[in-house]
C-alpha cells in the first residue's frame, strides 16, 4: 500500500515504527538499503495527513511534500496513498474539500480537530519519530539527498546508453575519485 522512494536509502538503522530499525511492519532500513515496505503502520499517515492539514489547508502536493521534508527526503509518499487517504478523510467527515485553484484544497472539520485531540498522544509520537528519523538521515540537509539522487541517476542514464569505452570509465573514474576527495576535504 505504502511505498518507500525507490533510490532513498536511510545510511544508519533508525526507528519510525514500532521496532528499533523499522518503518512500519516490513520497512528496514539500514546500511546498503534493506527490504521495501511500508512507511507507516495502519492508521498513521492518516493522522499525520490529518496534523498536516490542521496547520493549514492543503492540496495533496502540499502534503506529499511536507511529509518528504519532515523526513528529509528519507520518503515520500505517493499520489496513490495520499489521495485515497485524503478522500476517507473526506468521507469520515474529518476534512473537507474548499475550492482553490481548479484543486481540491483540504482542511480540517471541527470533527478533524475532535479526532486530531483524542489522538493525540500518538500524532506527538509519530512526529517525534518522524523528526528522529529524518534527522538521522538526512541530518537537515535535503539538499545533499537531492544532489546524490540526481548523480545516480545521472550515472545510472550513462550507463544505460550502453557499453562505456576504456576512456569514458577512466573519466567517469576520476570524476568520482576527484568528488570524493574534495567532499572528504570540506
Amino acid at each position: 500500500m505504502h511505498r518507500h522512494h525507490s533510490g532513498h536509502k536511510a545510511c544508519a538503522p533508525v526507528g519510525l515504527g514500532r521496532g528499533s530499525g523499522h518503518f512500519g511492519r516490513g520497512f528496514r532500513a539500514g546500511p546498503g538499503g534493506g527490504r521495501r515496505g511500508r512507511m507507516f503502520d495502519q492508521g498513521d499517515l492518516r493522522l499525520v495527513i490529518l496534523q498536516l492539514i490542521s496547520e493549514k489547508p492543503r492540496y495533496g502536493y502540499d502534503i506529499i511534500k511536507a511529509i518528504e521534508e519532515k523526513l528529509s527526503g528519507l520518503y515520500s509518499p505517493s499520489p496513490g496513498v495520499v489521495y485515497p487517504t485524503l478522500t476517507l478523510l473526506e468521507d469520515m467527515g474529518l476534512v473537507e474539500v474548499q475550492s482553490g485553484e481548479g484543486k481540491k484544497l483540504y482542511a480540517i472539520t471541527d470533527q478533524g480537530r475532535d479526532h486530531l485531540k483524542a489522538n493525540e498522544a500518538a500524532v506527538q509520537s509519530l512526529l517525534e519519530r518522524m523528526q528522529q528519523a529524518g534527522a538521522a538521515y538526512g541530518g537537515g540537509a535535503p539538499q545533499i539527498l537531492r544532489a546524490m539522487e540526481n548523480f545516480k541517476a545521472a550515472l545510472r542514464l550513462r550507463l544505460a546508453r550502453g557499453p562505456l569505452s576504456e576512456d569514458e570509465i577512466k573519466a567517469i573514474a576520476a570524476e568520482l575519485d576527484g568528488a570524493a576527495s574534495r567532499i572528504e576535504s570540506i
